[in-house]
């Protein structure tokens, strides 16, 4: 802003130019910074039961089992109080660390093998069929969830017995029978009973948004099919290939009944694991040291997994 003096008879006047384009926006800019954050009544109510689902059934009963760790049974009874020793007890077992080690085992097999087997299958799904075959193989896949999983588990006990239908068939062909119930692999066999269904609809889903003309333009370029599923197919449907194994890995790692119907529940996972501490003198706040542990790593998995999910590459 200027400032002119003009002298004559009246004496001296002083006029201000009017503020240049510069200092409004200016003082425009400034207005704007210190204006309030205005919350968006409309999204709040209407995500309020979602924020109220997740206290009432993830984060309270998650807070209650962190405190219930801390407490004494004496004389079989809880005694409220804040002492490590259930955690120190518990971390310092090697049957809790082999337990862990054999449920985040098993649970990293079953993701690994669910995502291998499923992906020719969602590939096939998304790529080679037309839209109605694949809602009609996409409804055939959903109706496993209709029926029982423990239903599913016992047929699963029929079928993989020492003299069941599978060892019926190999005695056929003059083979020796084959364990399968009660081992490592009767309870991988019943993760995947469990999750492959939901890993090849959500690998489908992934790869049918995949943009027709990016694979196009890769054959274009002189890529092989080959190459063009591993350089432009997976990197593009990379979010939810991801997202499926995720959650492969989180059932899977929580899951009690096939272990213990079909694994044999020896050596125990730490699902079996809680089961067994409950039982022993009512030992409930041991049992919680092994739930809150379950519940860090599904959480640490879920949030690396789904960062490098939606990680940009540079």
């Amino acid at each position: 802003m200027t400032r002119m003096v003009r002298r004559d008879g009246f004496g001296d006047t002083t006029r201000s130019d009017p503020p240049t384009v510069s200092a409004r926006s200016g003082r425009a800019g400034r207005r704007a910074a210190v204006r309030p954050v205005r919350l968006d009544w409309y999204a709040a109510v209407w995500s309020l039961p979602l924020v109220l689902w997740q206290l009432l059934f993830f984060v309270v009963p998650l807070v209650f089992l962190a405190c219930l760790s801390f407490w004494l049974v004496r004389n079989y009874r809880m005694v409220p109080g804040f002492d490590v020793v259930n955690w120190v007890g518990m971390y310092g077992k090697d049957y809790f660390q082999d337990a862990y080690g054999l449920t985040f085992g098993l649970a990293a097999l079953s993701t690994v093998a669910a995502s291998l087997i499923a992906f020719p299958c969602a590939y096939a799904l998304a790529f080679k069929v037309s839209d109605t075959t694949r809602r009609w193989a996409i409804f055939f896949l959903i109706i496993p969830f209709f029926t029982s999983y423990l239903v599913r588990i016992y047929a699963w006990q029929v079928i993989i017995a020492e003299h069941g239908v599978i060892n019926a068939a190999l005695a056929r062909l003059g083979l020796d029978p084959f364990i399968m119930l009660n081992t490592g692999l009767g309870t991988l066999i019943g993760y995947l009973t469990l999750c492959l269904p939901l890993v090849v609809i959500l690998q489908t889903f992934s790869l049918a948004a995949v943009d027709r003309t990016l694979i196009e333009a890769a054959h274009n370029l002189g890529c092989g099919r080959i190459r063009t599923v591993f350089a432009v197919v997976v990197p593009l449907a990379k979010v939810g290939l991801i997202i499926g194994a995720v959650f492969c890995f989180i059932l899977s790692f929580g899951d009690f009944v096939s272990p213990y119907y079909l694994g044999g529940s020896r050596p125990p996972t730490l699902s079996i694991l809680i089961i067994d501490t409950t039982k022993s003198g009512q030992q409930w706040p041991k049992a919680a040291v092994v739930a809150v542990t379950m519940i860090a790593t599904l959480l640490v998995v879920a949030f690396a997994a789904v960062s490098a999910a939606y990680r940009k590459r540079t």
